[in-house]
């Protein structure tokens, strides 16, 4: 893909998400349940790798580490995240140039430095640039286990499409600057969503490459889903993070095959208004409603562009998976978004998080 502006670290997507807990046994069933499989183990350090596709999960359980402190003060949780760049010593020195705080990550003889700067929450957010298949992090740091699919294609999913941040009020524009400045982002997006009780604003941030997104997320009033998560979390975090796929419909039933539980569908007056909404969409509407699957986009000037998404329950603590489908849309699902606020606000509802008054 080509550069959509300039892009001075050489960002090129994301390499991993790092995950951490007090327990064993709490992330794994949950990463199986998604499609992913257990790789390799590290060489030295008690952290494993889980991959499905181009995707990669790394669950560190390594002792008195960034990891350990982290899961000790949010639970179960997303601790870290990597770019892939061009040269990862160039652009750390750019990024504390530019005002990065450096993240010390301690490493064992015959392991690769890698280079990593203050993220959000405090996590470690990496700069990798060996990730090419054969010279990789992951073939100099890991061994692989005997038997096993290097790149196992679990249920369909490819890539990270975006990762987004639920931040404290008043702190959107803090991290929209962060990866503005650091990286070059650009904003693409940004939602004033408003419920019956509480209401939210959103602003999507994209890097130059076009292969890392990430939306910021903070409360636009009081006791809302952001600031529920936020309490539940202890801090600013990872919110969610989405999958993308060739076929969300195959990927779906493989989902729900293993287990998965998603959020709830959306009523039948969604999909009702589907053709009005879209006219000309050309999607198998049954299909799509006995799934719960979300359809957004635009049948507008000839060639429909499209995005199908799904999102499953709560998983990890308050942090939940997206789960899409890109039909030449390169949005977050806009005309979902409300749809989507409003169902998890009826289910603060349920369950008394927010009462009758609309919140001030």
């Amino acid at each position: 893909m080509a550069d959509l502006f300039e892009n001075p670290m050489g960002l090129d997507g994301f390499e991993f998400v790092e995950f951490a807990s007090t327990e064993r046994g709490v992330l794994e069933p949950i990463f199986e349940a998604l499609g992913f499989t257990l790789v390799a183990k590290h060489r030295s350090k008690d952290t494993v790798l889980y991959r499905q596709g181009d995707i990669n999960f790394i669950l560190n359980y390594e002792p008195n580490s960034n990891a350990s402190y982290f899961a000790e003060e949010h639970g179960p949780s997303a601790c870290g995240m990597a770019f892939r760049v061009k040269d990862a010593q160039a652009a750390y020195k750019r990024a504390l140039e530019l005002g990065a705080q450096p993240i010390d990550v301690p490493t064992g003889p015959m392991e690769l430095r890698l280079p990593a700067i203050k993220g959000i929450g405090g996590a470690p957010l990496y700069l990798i640039d060996r990730y090419r298949e054969g010279s990789s992090i992951y073939d100099i740091d890991f061994v692989f286990l005997d038997g096993v699919d290097r790149k196992p294609e679990g249920c369909g999913f490819k890539v990270i499409d975006h990762l987004t941040h639920n931040v404290y009020r008043g702190r959107m524009e803090f991290w929209a600057n962060f990866y503005e400045r650091i990286f070059n982002f650009k904003e693409i997006r940004y939602f004033d969503i408003k419920g019956e009780y509480t209401g939210l604003l959103s602003k999507a941030m994209t890097a130059p490459d076009g292969r890392i997104r990430i939306p910021l997320n903070e409360e636009a009033s009081h006791g809302g889903q952001i600031e529920e998560f936020l309490m539940a979390y202890n801090g600013e975090g990872i919110q969610h993070i989405a999958f993308a796929c060739d076929d969300l419909l195959l990927a779906y039933d493989k989902l729900k095959a293993q287990g998965m539980k998603f959020m709830p569908a959306p009523p039948a007056t969604y999909y009702q208004m589907l053709e009005e909404r879209l006219p000309g969409h050309g999607e198998p509407v049954s299909e799509l409603e006995s799934r719960g699957i979300l359809l957004d986009g635009t049948t507008e000037g000839g060639q429909p562009r499209l995005l199908l998404q799904i999102f499953s329950d709560t998983l990890v603590g308050p942090v939940f998976f997206e789960f899409i489908q890109r039909k030449h849309d390169e949005g977050f699902g806009e005309g979902n978004f409300k749809a989507l606020f409003e169902s998890i606000e009826r289910d603060q509802l349920e369950r008394g998080v927010i009462g009758d008054k609309k919140a001030s």
